[in-house]
């Protein structure tokens, strides 16, 4: 058995055993390396325990004050750097526990009547999570502001949009960059909604089957902030559906940064010369000194795979375990904190980028040009003309093929070669082929149209302002 005091206390199975763990065993199996940074969470969750334990008449007035004295000397010992982490005592809890049963004595004690280290895990987890969600909910808005004020600049600097990659229709910068703040506006959704379902109470399950002692577990999911409690024991303390719904979330919010970090790498190169991004964003080459590389861009779209991956390893975490709790939870940790602090960086990073794209306006419109983008609004007058859309389609798809032989844009065939394709083509066509005009006439809710950009900007602005 161990010759320190504090490790045969904390391990309360010890006198069962006849041999003690082995180092090897110790360092498999011992967590507190990463689960220390729940220290915070398991000190209020301690607290409100204690404090609702001597409501109850379970322990007395002065454990309730030594357990208080305590806490806050261990909080000042932790936040100074002076606290002793030890691998023996295997995890935050154990570290915590014992520490507090040297400075207080029995009252340390008497802390962990009425609950297991099951059901206070699963607390702190979803307390420190719920503070990193609306920490994660900041971010999300200045990702978003970042885009709106970007896009505000914008309304009517013509780029060509694309589908299968191809120059499709002419729009506007700002439209396109809208078109991100609506996927992160739906991320700050889905954190909001699944904030609802972190935020419960497992405290008072104890290991499985809950207590026989008088605990008020109301009351302590009002102390801590919970909006509510888990209602059957054993799913309280097996539970993780909420780190994989935050997972989820993560993934698919690091999806929509690796599209836009895509485009950005896109843009930026020469192939296209739409961007330019400040040199704090960029690397150099060792060998080619010419080269800018967008490798924040590059970097965060990479760094999607690593929070798509933590997903997949929760939810293979959980599939094949009975109730209730098993020590395969203990891996859930690990991605779960990696999954909050990639998306927590990555989102303050591109906001920041984001926030300082130098746009080569020119570059976009010249781009535009180039791919018959509105070939459509060709069509599109011709219906207005009185043809059907699909006659009107196929008299379009002979112009454009016209064109491209000569090497020149619809807008530059003169008008009589127009109307070869059809007599109702008159003078005012010219108007329907220009890049602003094909922007102008999309004048409808959520087109591209720049009196429509800037009322979504106003929306956008008004949402985030009020957030």
């Amino acid at each position: 058995m161990s010759n320190d005091p504090l490790a045969n206390k904390a391990q309360a199975w010890s006198a069962l055993f006849s041999e003690p763990m082995s180092e090897l065993v110790k360092r498999y199996t011992a967590s507190v390396d990463f689960d220390r940074r729940l220290w915070r969470a398991d000190i209020a969750g301690s607290l409100a325990h204690a404090e609702m334990l001597a409501a109850q008449g379970v322990i007395g007035a002065q454990d309730l004050a030594g357990i208080r004295r305590g806490m806050a000397q261990i909080t000042e010992e932790i936040e100074s750097g002076r606290f002793e982490w030890k691998l023996e005592l295997e995890d935050v809890h154990l570290n915590i526990e014992a520490r507090l049963t040297a400075l207080v004595g029995d009252a340390g004690k008497r802390l962990h009547t009425g609950r297991s280290r099951n059901d206070q895990v699963a607390t702190d987890v979803r307390l420190w999570l719920r503070g990193e969600i609306d920490d994660l909910a900041l971010h999300l808005a200045e990702m978003q502001r970042a885009l709106v004020e970007q896009a505000a600049g914008h309304a009517e600097t013509v780029m060509p949009g694309f589908t299968h990659m191809q120059v499709a229709q002419p729009v506007s910068f700002a439209h396109h960059l809208l078109a991100y703040v609506e996927m992160f506006a739906r991320d700050a959704e889905r954190l909001a909604d699944l904030r609802r379902r972190v935020n419960r109470l497992p405290l008072g399950a104890a290991a499985l089957a809950g207590t026989s002692y008088p605990l008020d577990r109301e009351r302590v999911a009002a102390a801590l902030g919970f909006e509510g409690v888990c209602q059957n024991s054993l799913d309280a303390v097996s539970d993780r559906d909420f780190a994989l719904e935050f997972s989820a979330f993560a993934a698919i919010c690091m999806v929509h940064v690796s599209r836009l970090a895509e485009e950005i790498v896109l843009w930026m190169s020469q192939n296209f010369g739409f961007i330019n991004l400040a040199d704090r964003y960029c690397t150099g080459s060792s060998i080619m000194p010419q080269k800018r590389n967008p490798d924040v861009a590059e970097l965060a779209r990479g760094k999607s795979g690593r929070v798509v991956g933590h997903l997949m390893a929760l939810i293979t975490l959980m599939k094949g375990q009975p109730l209730t709790y098993n020590k395969d939870n203990q891996e859930d940790k690990e991605p779960l904190f990696d999954t909050v602090d990639t998306l927590r960086d990555t989102l303050r990073i591109m906001a920041e980028m984001v926030g300082g794209i130098v746009v080569h306006a020119d570059a976009m419109e010249r781009a535009a040009l180039r791919g018959y983008a509105t070939a459509t609004d060709l069509a599109d007058y011709l219906v207005k003309k009185g043809l059907p859309f699909r006659d009107a389609h196929e008299a379009v798809a002979h112009a454009v093929k016209v064109a491209l032989q000569q090497g020149v844009d619809l807008a530059e065939l003169p008008l009589a070669t127009l109307q070869g394709f059809h007599p109702a083509i008159g003078d005012d066509v010219f108007a329907v082929l220009t890049l602003r005009g094909s922007l102008n006439a999309r004048n409808v809710l959520g087109g591209t149209a720049p009196a429509q950009v800037r009322a979504q900007i106003e929306r956008h602005r008004a949402r985030l302002a009020a957030a």
